[in-house]
């Protein structure tokens, strides 16, 4: 099991999640998780709702993972799919337009189009069911700097 990584520090608890700021990186657009995550001001620093599975605490500087298979499933699904639903549609339109008797070009535009829409529809659902489920959700792996403190 290969895992991406990122370094963050822990600025809130919750029950069972923390979360914690890290810089942007170019795999935050294919993730699952991308709706439990807040870019800060549009800059490079983001909030990230993340698994607490080492006990951090605030002010820890961790380290979050999450599984690449995940990110690459969650990639297919964003960029590939949508494209051979585009093609799958447009093919689909051609082999139709004669049946309906509509121009071959007309109809497969508007197949791929409406299949494209469909895939987007389809995407949205699986991400929301994806973004609920563990393995698709980031979570720290290790502490590099406990800042906690010994006063009570």
């Amino acid at each position: 099991m290969s895992l991406a990584t990122e370094d963050g520090i822990v600025i809130r608890l919750e029950t069972k999640t923390a979360w914690v700021k890290t810089k942007k990186s170019s795999a935050c657009e294919s993730c699952a998780s991308r709706k439990s995550c807040n870019v800060m001001g549009g800059g490079d620093e983001m909030e990230v709702e993340v698994i607490n599975s080492a006990g951090a605490a605030i002010g820890d500087q961790v380290v979050i993972s999450f599984e690449t298979a995940s990110l690459l499933k969650a990639t297919f699904l964003l960029y590939v799919f949508p494209i051979l639903c585009m093609f799958a549609g447009a093919v689909i339109g051609q082999e139709v337009a004669v049946q309906i008797q509509l121009g071959a070009s007309v109809s497969s535009a508007v197949f791929g189009f409406l299949f494209f829409l469909i895939s987007i529809v389809f995407i949205r659902v699986k991400a929301n069911k994806m973004g609920r489920q563990d393995r698709y959700r980031p979570r720290i792996i290790r502490i590099k700097k406990p800042m906690r403190s010994n006063s009570s």
